[in-house]
């Protein structure tokens, strides 16, 4: 189990934390040097998909948000859920996930205190990234919704959320009702940033050099 706090220095590094049902397997990235946010004082965390239908956080959509971040020149953690991988405990439907979520976070905090947190989650974990935001409020910076099943889970609180919100959208997935989301979106009391690819489906085959280009942009536009 990790017991070392401070900051992430291998480009990757596996490792287990403590978690609220036992350990938890994550891997820890180094910003990368030449990133252009490099100096500006954040840190990130990203989730998976549904545990119950194959996801972890070597799914490739989590891998390209986290190497995002990365190449920015942000420290990020990807995680697996209770249940998955080497994660102790059993799936919990987004409640027991929350709290692992928040584990994590306080554990990239206490390895770069002060830093502004940034989440981002795909899928069921949008969901779980959703919910920990509003119990981060005040702490939370940024916040990047992939593919996001609003129709089946919890996100925003009366319409609304503590920081701004950036959403990942394929307008072919076959998962996620897609004018359901874009309507969701628009009619927050702060509009989310909508990227939006005409051909994607929901594992967006194809398309992720473009999504990490285009995320690239608007986080360098939202943090920069």
């Amino acid at each position: 189990m990790a017991t070392h706090i401070g900051e992430f220095t291998e480009r990757e590094s596996r490792m287990l934390l403590s978690g609220p049902a036992g350990h938890l397997e994550a891997v820890a990235a180094a910003p990368a040097p030449g990133g252009t946010l490099v100096a500006s004082g954040f840190v990130a965390v990203v989730c998976h998909p549904h545990p119950l239908h194959g996801g972890t956080m070597d799914n490739k959509v989590v891998t390209t948000l986290a190497r995002t971040y990365r190449d920015l020149g942000i420290p990020v953690v990807r995680f697996n859920f209770r249940g998955v991988g080497r994660s102790e405990g059993q799936f919990d439907d987004t409640v027991g996930e929350v709290q692992d979520l928040l584990a994590v976070v306080d554990w990239a905090r206490a390895c770069y205190p002060g830093r502004h947190l940034l989440l981002a989650g795909f899928s069921f974990g949008s969901s779980v990234a959703a919910q920990a935001s509003h119990k981060l409020a005040g702490d939370l910076h940024h916040l990047v919704l992939v593919a996001p099943p609003v129709e089946r889970y919890s996100y925003d609180v009366e319409g609304s959320f503590p920081c701004p919100v950036a959403v990942i959208m394929g307008e072919q997935d076959e998962l996620v009702d897609v004018a359901g989301v874009f309507h969701w979106a628009q009619n927050l009391k702060r509009p989310a940033v909508v990227l939006r690819y005409p051909e994607a489906t929901h594992f967006f085959h194809g398309v992720l050099v473009t999504v990490k280009q285009d995320l690239t942009d608007h986080l360098r536009r939202a943090l920069g």
